[in-house]
C-alpha cells in the first residue's frame, strides 16, 4: 500500500515541537487601537461630506426648472427609467450578456409607468383642484397623437422655460393641458407632497424608495450635485449618508467596475457588473477547495507575522 502524499495546504500534521503562549487579548487590543487611530487621522485629513438625503422636495426647490424638465421626460416617455426596459417596463432592449437576455428572463418585476406613476397619478391625488381635474380628464381622454402633439409643442418651447414667482412659465399655446400639469406637479413637489405620494403608493408604512430614486436619477440635478461633491465616476469620491448605515461605503467594490472599461462604455454595464460580482462571489465561496488559490496564505507566509514571537525564538525556521 503506497503512502498518501502530504498536502501542505490541506493536511495538518501533528506538531511535536515546542509551544509558545499567545495573548489574543493583547493582539486584539493593539489592532483595535491602531485601526481607531488610523480612522481618526484619515477622517481629519480626508473627511468626506456628511450631507442630508436628497429628496424630491429639496431638488424641486433648489432647481425647479430641472424638475419640470425631468417631469416632462417622464410624461413623454423619454427619461432613462421610462426607456430602461426590464425589470421596470418593456420599453427598452434591457440588459443582456452576449446572447443571454437576462433581464427579459426575469421579466418586469417592478412595473413602472413613468407618465402614470410620476405625473398623472400623483396629480389625481391632489384635493380641491377643479381646473387640474378638468385638464387631467382632457389629457387622459385625448388620442395618443393629440397627446404627442401637446407634448412636442411643450418640449419645443421648454428650451426657454422660466420659473417666475413660484410658477413654471413656458410660452406656448399648443400644448393643451400639459403646462398646467407640469406646473402643478412642480408645486406639489416643492411642498413635499410628491415625496409622500410616491412612498405611500405601497402603503402608509414602507421602505420602498424605488419610485423617488428613479425620478431623481432621471434628473440632471443629481449628477451635477455628485460632480460638485467630487463623487463622479471619474472623481472616485465617497460620502456619508445621514440616517443610513452602513451607507455607500460597502458598495465600493460593486460600483468600482462602473468606472473602468468596458463597463463604463457599455449599454449593458449593469448586467456585466452583476456577472463579474457573481463570479467573484462564487470564487470567494470556493477558496477552500480551489488548488493554488487556497495555498496563497501559506505561500505569502503571513502566518509568520502573526506568530512572529515563535519564529523569533525558534531561530526563524518554518
Amino acid at each position: 500500500m503506497t503512502k498518501k502524499a502530504f498536502r501542505p495546504d490541506v493536511d495538518a500534521p501533528e506538531w511535536k515541537g515546542g509551544h509558545t503562549p499567545y495573548d489574543i487579548i493583547k493582539e486584539g487590543t493593539i489592532a483595535l487601537l491602531v485601526i481607531a487611530l488610523l480612522t481618526l487621522i484619515f477622517a481629519v485629513v480626508f473627511g468626506s461630506p456628511d450631507e442630508a438625503a436628497i429628496t424630491i422636495k429639496s431638488w424641486s426647490n433648489a432647481d425647479p426648472i430641472d424638475f419640470a424638465t425631468t417631469a416632462l421626460s417622464e410624461l413623454n416617455g423619454t427619461s432613462i427609467s421610462a426607456s430602461y426596459g426590464a425589470p421596470y417596463n418593456h420599453n427598452g432592449a434591457s440588459q443582456q450578456i452576449g446572447p443571454l437576455q437576462l433581464a427579459k428572463w426575469v421579466g418586469v418585476r417592478i412595473p413602472i409607468n413613468s407618465a402614470q406613476n410620476f405625473v398623472i397619478e400623483p396629480l389625481k391625488a391632489l384635493p380641491n383642484e377643479p381646473t387640474l381635474d378638468a385638464d387631467l380628464k382632457q389629457y387622459s381622454s385625448a388620442s395618443s397623437s393629440t397627446q404627442t402633439g401637446w407634448l412636442n409643442a411643450y418640449a419645443k418651447a421648454s428650451a426657454d422655460m422660466k420659473f417666475v414667482k413660484g410658477q413654471v412659465v413656458v410660452n406656448t399655446t399648443n400644448a393643451g393641458p400639459v403646462p398646467v400639469m407640469i406646473n402643478d406637479l412642480t408645486t406639489m413637489a416643492r411642498s413635499g407632497a410628491l415625496d409622500q405620494d410616491l412612498l405611500n403608493d405601497n402603503g402608509f408604512y414602507t421602505t420602498d424608495y424605488t419610485k423617488p430614486l428613479l425620478f431623481l436619477a432621471d434628473s440632471q440635478y443629481l449628477g451635477n450635485l455628485a460632480t460638485e461633491q467630487h463623487l463622479g465616476g471619474d472623481q472616485w469620491g465617497m460620502m456619508n449618508e445621514t440616517g443610513n448605515y452602513p451607507g455607500q461605503a460597502w458598495l465600493w467594490l460593486y460600483t468600482f467596475w462602473y468606472q473602468i472599461p468596458p463597463f463604463n462604455q457599455s449599454g449593458n454595464g449593469d448586467a456585466l457588473v452583476w456577472a463579474v460580482m457573481m463570479v467573484l462571489s462564487v470564487l470567494l465561496l470556493l477558496v477552500p477547495v480551489i488548488p493554488g488559490l487556497r495555498s496563497i496564505p501559506r505561500k505569502l507566509r503571513i502566518y509568520r507575522l502573526i506568530w512572529r514571537e515563535h519564529y523569533r525564538d525558534s531561530g526563524g525556521s518554518s
